[in-house]
């Protein structure tokens, strides 16, 4: 009697795996291939809730929409990893992991990592998936400095004239962009129409997220509080003028166009230190400039990466 209870109970417990099995398998089907990278159905709906929790504007648009952003997401950073897996360099320091990770909390209003732990297990988030995507990133950037360092332009005699004539008294911009390219001026300019109008429908953060190229789409196209100081002539011309919530015409820079949005606006006073403004002024154009080569390099490497749609 028990020997056949316990054979009874064996086919329930492999009939049970098997249905989990082949339910599983039904969900997590290979969505997209990146040349021999793939992405899954499962790979996409951890995105999603990836992307909703850097930026839970998201969560306003339609779950097609959202579907179709993680996805482009994912594409992305396969395409990336190809590229970084061809260095020998692997990983990154944990003290240069932990300071990305500290600038990816403190730019959703978080004060320190455990708070950003507790924040993302809300969304069935590990630490350690978005430890990998961080340092992922990160080898990215390294191979876009060692490619492109000696192609970084400056005068710093004309920067430290510069901040010599600023006045104690400046404004900073709390800036958000959308990054977008093309190669043809009609094209652009209807891209720019879909822009617009995905702004008027949507706001500008999910339109960040939809049409924006940079990595800060991630986060709604967030740059946080800059200075004008840090910001070139053109900028700041284009960007004074505005008031909260509005934005500007696209700005044609190397790699593409550039919308800028303020959000919002401060007078700040301040004793300047001239050769410590000198320094973040040189930092910011270098990061500038190798953000918009990082957009040239991955639109090169791209046209010779096979991307297949199941």
């Amino acid at each position: 009697m028990m020997l056949k209870y316990l054979i009874k109970s064996i086919i329930i417990l492999l009939f049970y795996l098997t249905c989990v099995t082949q339910v599983f398998s039904l969900e997590n089907k290979i969505i997209v291939k990146v040349d021999n990278e793939i992405i899954t159905s499962v790979d996409i709906i951890n995105e999603v809730k990836y992307l909703k929790a850097l930026n839970p504007n998201l969560s306003k648009l339609d779950k097609n929409k959202i579907y179709q952003i993680a996805k482009s997401s994912l594409v992305r950073e396969k395409i990336k990893l190809i590229e970084i897996s061809k260095i020998a360099e692997s990983k990154i320091s944990e003290e240069y992991l932990e300071n990305i990770i500290k600038n990816i909390y403190s730019s959703i209003g978080f004060n320190n990592k455990k708070e950003f732990i507790k924040y993302l297990n809300n969304f069935s988030i590990d630490i350690e998936e978005v430890e990998n995507k961080l340092s992922n990133e990160a080898l990215w950037n390294q191979l876009i400095y060692r490619n492109y360092y000696t192609k970084i332009k400056f005068d710093e005699r004309k920067i430290r004239d510069e901040i010599k004539s600023i006045n104690n008294e400046t404004y900073s911009y709390l800036l958000y962009e959308i990054l977008f390219n093309s190669d043809d001026k009609s094209e652009a300019e209807k891209l720019y129409n879909q822009i617009e109008l995905s702004i008027e429908k949507n706001g500008f953060e999910n339109t960040a997220s939809i049409f924006s190229i940079s990595e800060s789409a991630k986060t709604g196209g967030k740059l946080g509080w800059i200075e004008e100081g840090s910001m070139s002539k053109k900028i700041v011309s284009e960007i004074s003028q505005l008031k909260n919530d509005e934005y500007t015409k696209p700005i044609l820079i190397p790699g593409g166009f550039l919308i800028l949005s303020v959000k919002n606006k401060k007078k700040i006073q301040k004793n300047l230190d001239i050769e410590q403004e000198v320094k973040l002024k040189i930092k910011s154009i270098q990061n500038q400039q190798l953000n918009q080569f990082s957009n040239i390099y991955f639109n090169k490497i791209k046209k010779n990466v096979s991307i297949n749609e199941s």
